[in-house]
């Protein structure tokens, strides 16, 4: 057995070891930060703007396609610009209606470019390509962004060219040409005149998410085949000290954008709670601008000054989070006002607290939320039914997990014929769509308590994947469900034995809240790791599932299998002792 009861100094990360990295931390130091938290990133720019680059001059970046990170890309690429001073482009000369194209000899003149990096995550065809304008017999050419960025680099959103296809086919000509041809902006009129093409050399950065890369790629196999990749990175795995030390100067770079001062040492410790439960690992930690950028605005917008330091940062998180749980409150006094009921006290057959999360599309945070689960069984031919998959309230990730859990215990108790009941799963007082595998072990533990007619611990909540095997599989949102399970605990009162049963695999992955550290160091409130099915068997009931002396849940099963295949035998002899007297008195 591997039960582990975690002790309150594992439910938060320790940075502790780090406070001298917090000590030596400098504004200053957020010069070179982008180059050391995206590494990848950085060598596809300088492939990119490498001199002799001989492919198309396209990067494919997995990223998102906000002003944020945006920028950070943009002022990225700028280290990789040539330090010599270059023209390109030219000079529209426009005589009696006739248009001649000089060379360029001057950076003020609209068409000459001396290169440059420009973003934008939207833009409409005239303002990329410029235009032609005439008025009373005077023509007038004038610059697209297209123009500006000759010589240089243009960074797009890719959902632009995805949204606007006629956008892309013409950048993409202009770009494998070398060289901007004028339409009229309907493309079918003629121009009045003839207007020279303009030599262009343009950079390509096109950023986007997994869905919109793909769509490309379906839509343009061939440049996604030649055209180099990489990804802005989300997160940083933190392994060593050099690792925090990056981090930290990210954070400084953010900072300093937003003009403030230095932070506090205490304000390193907090940050990580906060981005631990924010990446779901304690050794992973966000990369995101936009996120961490909020973080910081949060307390620029609650506190009356601008310092950097725990108390004004844990104040900050604390007003979102009360702007934001309107329905988490709403739900977790539906609990406590029994309007749905989840029992944290007693033992029950076939019934269990199985936790999960809640994603509500338009809400900006997911929370945890128990969930009752039960079971019945009656004779059968050993049919699983899952009610939330006949009712069409299940996805398949879930009725994946039912399946895994009924071939583990068909193979735990090695039976010859199919079992002479069946069961029934149910999440009850639910009334939306389910999916994931995390309740697996949870109805799994249900199934057998109804199975062997033994009852679980209600206040004991339990989470966790579990495979064909019986082992223990990790899954997400551990910090809210725990926090759910907890504040109904705390607020019928703490039993001292309540808590809650999740992954071995996840032990690393929590960042709770002080008030329940505080419950488990002073054991009002436990958490308990696990790696089989029967541990987590053990807490719930009491008893072991299998051993050899002859008092397990197995036992029970088998018992109770016995006694329904005696029942079923007795009634068929009955059934057929009636059947021979009634044909008897037929042959009279």
């Amino acid at each position: 057995m591997t039960i582990t009861q975690l002790m309150w100094r594992m439910l938060q990360p320790d940075s502790t070891c780090y406070q001298s990295i917090f000590s030596h931390l400098s504004l200053q130091d957020s010069n070179e930060s982008f180059a050391a938290v995206q590494p990848r990133l950085m060598k596809a720019l300088a492939h990119l703007h490498y001199k002799n680059h001989i492919n198309l001059p396209i990067l494919l970046l997995h990223s998102q396609e906000n002003n944020n990170y945006l920028s950070w890309i943009a002022s990225a690429s700028k280290l990789f610009q040539h330090t010599e001073i270059a023209l390109y482009g030219g000079n529209y000369r426009i005589i009696d209606n006739k248009i001649n194209l000089l060379p360029p000899n001057n950076s003020k003149d609209s068409f000459t470019s001396q290169g440059g990096i420009f973003y934008t995550n939207w833009i409409e065809s005239e303002q990329l390509f410029g235009c032609v304008r005439q008025y009373k017999n005077a023509l007038k050419l004038e610059p697209g962004l297209i123009h500006r960025a000759n010589g240089g680099t243009l960074i797009l959103s890719l959902n632009i060219l995805l949204a606007q296809p006629l956008l892309w086919r013409r950048l993409r000509k202009c770009l494998e040409q070398g060289r901007f041809d004028w339409y009229t902006q309907e493309q079918n009129p003629p121009l009045p005149v003839f207007i020279p093409p303009l030599p262009l050399a343009v950079r390509l950065i096109l950023c986007g998410d997994r869905n919109a890369l793909a769509s490309f790629e379906e839509l343009n196999p061939e440049i996604y085949q030649i055209a180099s990749y990489s990804e802005f990175e989300e997160n940083l795995l933190i392994l060593k000290d050099d690792d925090m030390r990056s981090w930290c100067r990210w954070i400084l770079a953010q900072i300093k954008l937003l003009h403030l001062p230095q932070p506090e040492i205490n304000f390193w410790p907090k940050l990580i709670n906060e981005a631990v439960r924010m990446t779901g690992n304690q050794k992973i930690l966000p990369l995101c601008p936009c996120w961490l950028r909020r973080q910081i605005e949060d307390i620029m917008l609650d506190s009356s000054s601008n310092l950097l330091n725990a108390k004004t940062l844990t104040s900050a998180v604390n007003m979102r989070l009360w702007q934001e749980s309107f329905l988490t409150d709403h739900m977790r006094n539906e609990i406590l006002f029994k309007q749905i009921n989840i029992q944290t006290n007693g033992k029950v057959i076939g019934q269990i607290n199985s936790l999960s999360t809640v994603d509500l599309r338009g809400h900006p945070r997911s929370w945890g939320e128990p969930s009752r689960i039960t079971c019945v069984v009656y004779p059968g031919d050993g049919e699983l039914i899952d009610v939330e998959h006949k009712a069409e309230l299940s996805g398949n990730i879930h009725r994946k997990g039912v399946m895994i859990m009924k071939a583990y215990l068909i193979s735990e108790l090695e039976l010859d014929e199919p079992l002479p009941f069946s069961a029934s799963l149910v999440f009850e007082q639910s009334y939306s769509e389910i999916d994931g595998d995390s309740a697996s072990l949870a109805e799994l533990c249900v199934l057998i308590s109804a199975l062997s007619n033994q009852p679980l611990d209600q206040q004991i909540a339990v989470t966790g994947s579990v495979d064909q095997f019986g082992n223990i599989q990790a899954v997400g949102g551990l910090n809210q469900k725990i926090e759910s399970f907890f504040d109904i605990c705390n607020a019928r009162c703490l039993t001292g034995k309540q808590g809650v049963i999740l992954p071995a695999n996840n032990a690393n992955d929590l960042s709770l809240k002080e008030d329940v550290v505080n419950a488990v160091r002073t054991q009002r409130f436990f958490i308990w790791t696990i790696d089989r099915i029967e541990e987590a068997l053990l807490l719930l009931t009491g008893i072991a599932w299998k051993n050899t002396q002859g008092k397990s849940l197995v036992d029970n099963i088998r018992k109770r299998i016995a006694q329904f295949q005696e029942q079923e035998k007795c009634y068929h002899a009955h059934h057929s002792r009636w059947l021979k007297w009634f044909n008897f008195i037929k042959l009279f």
